[in-house]
């Protein structure tokens, strides 16, 4: 196959990926082309006569940057949602590539000076705030890769990055694949009873698929969740739970198969030794050096007020929802039981489910109604459009123009699960906004992708309530990259903004879920065709904070455990990371799980995603959400000049100013915590 420069798609495609041209085959060769020419474009630049500029020099680099992320932002989209074994070969391939690539460019001690003239020189007080911001960051981020390290430092901190990529990726390919490997097959009816019909009649095609009679049940989150929330059969259950909690471990039914044990000490090391390296006590602190948070101590303190505020009333949850399981005939509960019970419980006390909401939220009205809301608020319109080429055909694209027909930006939707596509959630970058030296502005495209159950062919998907609360916070994130209006690309859209605030406008979105206007336009019963009743919707909100101090605890836990793994640093080799998470849950944890769980090796936020050190941000970030949101309880849902004001001082300004200072020219005043415990249901409202 000829892959030159000539014709290979992944070198010549504007706004929107030529998917259907793009092979396997194309990825390193387009790869190693434009690392080649960004090189040399380098070197040229940096031998210019006369002052450096930013028409000069940084506009060019963005020009470079432009360049390989048209490469690398399809091929690793490729890799999450459609990945193949030729694929995945490629995508390995270009890692060290990449990483060397990175590490060169954030050691280039002449590219640093040149940048470091620019600041010094008279020149810099004619640029704007933003430019000001873009060559900050850039200043401070050289400091963080080490160029001022020693020959020999510089080499190991290359080494470092090198393996820690190539750790990173394993781990969450062996999650992937231990994810996709395991499967039960079931062939008595008694054992799915309870289960929703839709997600029966998935297993079913499941196991038709494969030749096999009965139901095919396996680990992606739809199937996993139906199972333990919904399943009468516990032995089923437990099954799930082991094999699920045990995914890449030393434990459960694949036990040792793709374990990640030694990957998780040998990266919490690594990353360890490069913030020792750069100067810094531990990870966290090199970690915090690019966040809001000033320091550990301040992030610890903050995990562990929502920790006591919440504290006995998770145990008061957890005591309502024994004795439940004690009427139901379960003196003891297991883990596999918490699920499902709590469902069982939740349905007895208020007299809703998700699977009875299922039945509103078909697909189509869901995602018009978030769109009207989104037109309401910030004055946009968004209209789908079809024949253009996707890596598969559930995927669908939009494009979003302002008031006057202007374009603003477009967006791709990839909503279900599937083999070979990675789990969870997330909104990622196609193409960022940025203006050329023509003056053309190049507009932001993003990539939403969920895991939600897939209909059958001549059905229509219906969503959960928790699913349309997930399209909305992706569809957050997508407006904060879609929507601004920086063109500077390291500071546009969610670019430039520190880790714990980038999740402000996601969870933001989510407020607007639970709002009865919002669910009026989101909603339509599949028979009745009306909207969600009123009287349903009192039951929802009657149960929205079930169990909250214990999802809140959960969440905590998580957080402190990345905190305080990452503190340990290279003990982690003499110390087991199941003992590390094991203390975190003695302080915070009100059901302690059975001592096979494995949850840290598929804790993929932490250990392949970009959370390390920084997974308290879900909750920093809901604090200042949850903030956000009052204005609009104040002011009415729909106010214009509040949703302006969101628009013009979040969304629009990417990562050109400090989060705090954006967040207090919005709300008029700096965050407080008392709207986070109010959402949550947290009785314990007190300072401390």
């Amino acid at each position: 196959m000829n892959v030159d420069g000539t014709n290979n798609p992944l070198l010549n495609w504007q706004d929107t990926p030529p998917f259907d041209q793009i092979t396997p085959a194309h990825i390193e060769p387009a790869l190693d082309q434009v690392l080649a020419e960004n090189r040399a474009a380098l070197q040229a630049l940096l031998a210019q006569k006369g002052a450096f500029t930013w028409g000069n020099l940084m506009q060019p680099l963005d020009e470079m940057g432009d360049r390989l992320d048209k490469v690398w932002s399809p091929a690793q989209h490729l890799h999450s949602v459609a990945d193949s074994a030729a694929l995945r070969k490629a995508f390995d391939a270009c890692l060290p590539k990449l990483s060397a690539y990175s590490t060169e460019m954030g050691q280039h001690e002449a590219l640093y000076q040149a940048i470091q003239a620019i600041k010094d020189s008279p020149a810099y007080q004619a640029l704007d705030g933003a430019q000001h911001k873009v060559i900050e960051d850039a200043l401070r981020d050289f400091r963080l890769s080490g160029v001022a390290l020693s020959k020999d430092d510089k080499a190991r901190y290359k080494a470092i990055q090198q393996e820690l990529t190539s750790l990173s990726n394993q781990f969450s390919k062996n999650v992937l694949d231990a994810t996709d490997a395991w499967k039960v097959h079931v062939t008595d009816a008694a054992q799915v009873e309870g289960i929703p019909e839709h997600n029966k009649q998935a297993f079913a095609r499941a196991a038709k698929a494969t030749d096999k009679p009965g139901w095919l049940i396996g680990l992606e989150a739809p199937d996993y969740i139906a199972v333990v929330t919904y399943a009468e059969d516990r032995k089923l259950r437990e099954k799930l739970y082991r094999a699920y909690t045990t995914r890449a471990s030393d434990q459960g039914p694949d036990a040792g198969r793709w374990d990640n044990t030694d990957l998780i000490k040998k990266i919490v090391a690594l990353r360890d030794e490069k913030a020792k390296l750069l100067g810094f006590e531990n990870y966290v602190a090199y970690s915090l050096a690019t966040k809001m948070a000033d320091n550990a101590d301040e992030v610890i303190h903050f995990l562990q007020d929502l920790s006591k505020r919440a504290c006995d009333q998770g145990r008061d949850e957890l005591a309502a929802l024994q004795q439940f399981a004690a009427q139901e005939g379960v003196a003891t509960l297991a883990a596999w039981d918490v699920a499902y019970f709590s469902e069982k419980m939740r349905q007895a006390k208020y007299a809703v489910s998700q699977e009875m909401l299922r039945a509103y939220f078909p697909i189509d009205r869901v995602l018009a109604g978030l769109f009207s809301l989104a037109e309401r608020l910030y004055d946009i319109h968004i209209k789908e459009k079809t024949g253009l080429p996707v890596w598969h055909d559930a995927a669908r694209y939009f494009e979003i123009s302002d008031s006057a027909g202007k374009r603003r930006g477009a967006f791709y939707l990839d909503l279900y699960a599937r083999a070979h596509k990675r789990g969870g959630a997330w909104m990622d970058e196609c193409q960022v906004r940025r203006r050329s030296k023509s003056d053309a502005i190049q507009l932001p495209v993003a990539y939403l992708v969920c895991n939600f159950s897939a209909p059958a062919a001549d059905q229509v998907a219906r969503l959960t309530h928790d699913d349309v609360t997930t399209l909305f916070h992706e569809f957050g994130h997508g407006l904060h990259h879609l929507l601004t209006q920086v063109d500077y690309p390291s500071v546009s859209g969610i670019n430039g903004v520190p880790w714990d605030a980038v999740e402000l406008p996601s969870q933001f979105m989510e407020h607007f879920c639970w709002q009865e206007e919002v669910l009026s336009m989101i909603s339509e019963h599949a028979e009745t065709k009306e909207s969600l009743p009123k009287a349903l919707f009192n039951k929802m909100l009657a149960a929205k904070n079930f169990q909250s101090a214990m999802q809140l605890l959960r969440q905590i836990e998580f957080a402190l455990f990345d905190i305080t793994l990452h503190q340990k640093g290279d003990a982690v080799q003499s110390v087991p990371v199941q003992k590390i998470l094991d203390d975190v849950r003695e302080q915070v944890a009100v059901f302690l799980p059975p001592a096979f769980n494995r949850f840290q090796n598929s804790f993929t936020h932490v250990f392949s995603g970009g959370y390390a050190a920084g997974y308290y941000s879900y909750l920093w970030a809901d604090l200042l959400a949850c903030d956000a949101f009052s204005l609009f309880k104040e002011k009415g849902i729909f106010n214009k000049q509040a949703g302006t004001a969101f628009l013009k001082n979040i969304l629009e300004q990417g990562g050109t100013r400090q989060p705090m200072e954006l967040f207090i020219d919005f709300r008029g005043r700096p965050p407080r915590i008392d709207a986070l415990l109010q959402d949550k249901g947290i009785n314990n409202i007190g300072t401390t």
